[in-house]
């Protein structure tokens, strides 16, 4: 697998978005730059031949169900929200059947935080270095790599480009990438531009938020036993959730997260909210455990009331525990990707690009490629340069190394030329007449795109 490397104008595209806000408002930015970020993206890539075919943001319709996380339905109220989270569709070459189309998604938004932007000649430093500015730009490196080797790669391939908004924040794709691909802009391998360390992962986990709610009474300090302690009734169902709850993950992971009642010292808090983060590698999985988090809950309760039901200042709490607590959900039923065979893809990624596969006892993460989950005829995978832990992907000192970012480059290149070569023996399930924006998915609405 060889390198392709990045250009200094490559160097400056990427050292210009890391400069530019990207956080969207479920991560606390005020006023994210992503519109001006995609304009810069589709500048660069216009130089290789792409074309703008959608730049748009989402219908607000469109973000209703279940699956809508309640922080995006909450913010999608607000008009302003939705303007500034557009999503972006770059298309080299013609329209071609599914079959003939490779696509690639990055995510241009951020998370919170800002971080110093540099560049010392080896290492590029700043928020979205490693997710995902840095690997959007060694995209088009690769691409530029892989027309300077094979220049009639359009007449034989299609390659779209998503670059989207709303994979952070726990947006979880929704008025992003799902939009995307409900209106059709995939190809038959779909590569999703995360950090794996140059691994083929063909799973994403989903994930669900549930908060557990005491609404109960306040109490001043001097008097305890007059309200509903949500602080001791919270902790107690903390702790039974954090050692029970994981043994119904199969293979996902349960993050009992944030705790809030109050600051003060001098009351007793009746009202708190206990979060908890849980993925799963499937729907059927995530349904069991959903169901195991309210049972656990509802025992939890009923332990708290046998415990304490005699105690001097928790006696009311125990008694009303099961009237004041009850469980609400923030994000639920999405989908998750689960790996699918497919000889064909396999071969040209692996023996013939090189590439090697995620263990399969390591555990997957959560992100926008799980849209991708049933979308016949396809075959997706997470690849990108870097590690989230070791390069500090949503902490402080997030970075990416340049021979990283151009191994990656090296490898999208590889990916492109060898689809081209074998094109006519890409096989498919779906009819030759589907446009190289995607075949309409049945249940889902006709392909449609737009501009602005």
């Amino acid at each position: 697998m060889n390198s392709a490397r990045l250009t200094s104008a490559e160097h400056r595209l990427l050292l210009n978005l890391l400069k530019l806000p990207t956080a969207g408002p479920l991560e606390g930015g005020s006023e994210p730059r992503l519109w001006e970020a995609q304009r810069r993206y589709a500048e660069a890539a216009r130089a290789l031949g792409f074309e703008v075919v959608h730049h748009a943001t989402a219908d607000p319709a469109e973000l209703t169900g279940d699956h809508v996380p309640l922080a995006v339905r909450r913010a999608a109220a607000h008009p302003g929200f939705l303007a500034a989270q557009p999503s972006l569709v770059l298309a080299l070459g013609p329209p071609r059947p599914t079959a003939e189309t490779v696509m690639f998604n990055v995510h241009l938004d951020t998370v919170a935080g800002e971080e110093p932007v540099g560049f010392d000649g080896t290492r590029f430093t700043g928020r979205g270095a490693i997710d995902a500015k840095g690997p959007a730009v060694a995209l088009l490196a690769g691409i530029r790599a892989a027309l300077a080797a094979a220049p009639r790669l359009p007449s034989a391939t299609r390659v779209l480009i998503q670059a989207v908004s709303g994979e952070e924040g726990g947006a979880m794709g929704v008025f992003g990438t799902r939009v995307l691909v409900r209106r059709g802009w995939y190809g038959r391998i779909n590569l999703f531009c995360e950090p794996t360390g140059m691994r083929l992962l063909t799973r994403s986990t989903a994930a669900m938020t549930a908060c557990v709610r005491v609404d109960g009474c306040d109490a001043i300090d001097d008097r305890p036993a007059a309200g509903h302690n949500a602080t001791v009734l919270l902790g107690h169902l903390a702790q039974r959730l954090a050692t029970r709850l994981p043994q119904h993950a199969g293979g996902g992971q349960v993050c009992v997260a944030g705790l809030h009642t109050g600051h003060l010292h001098n009351k007793v808090y009746g009202t708190g909210r206990l979060l908890l983060n849980c993925s799963y590698p499937d729907p059927a999985t995530g349904r069991s455990l959903a169901a195991a988090l309210e049972d656990e809950v509802a025992a939890g309760i009923r332990d708290f009331t046998a415990s304490y039901r005699g105690h001097r200042d928790l006696a009311r709490t125990a008694a009303d525990a099961a009237a004041v607590t009850r469980v609400e959900w923030h994000k639920r039923g999405l989908p998750a990707l689960a790996p699918t065979p497919d000889p064909w893809a396999t071969d040209l990624l692996e023996r013939q690009a090189g590439l090697t596969r995620w263990p399969a006892d390591e555990p997957a993460f959560t992100c926008d490629a799980l849209w991708m989950s049933g979308v016949p005829g396809t075959y997706t995978a997470v690849l990108g340069p870097g590690d989230l832990d070791r390069n500090h992907a949503h902490a402080a000192g997030e970075h990416a190394d340049l021979a990283d970012l151009e191994a990656f480059a090296g490898a999208v290149g590889g990916i492109l030329t060898r689809f081209a070569a074998r094109r006519d023996t890409v096989p498919s399930s779906l009819p030759r007449q589907a446009r190289s924006r995607g075949a309409r998915i049945p249940g889902r609405p006709t392909p449609k795109g737009g501009t602005q």
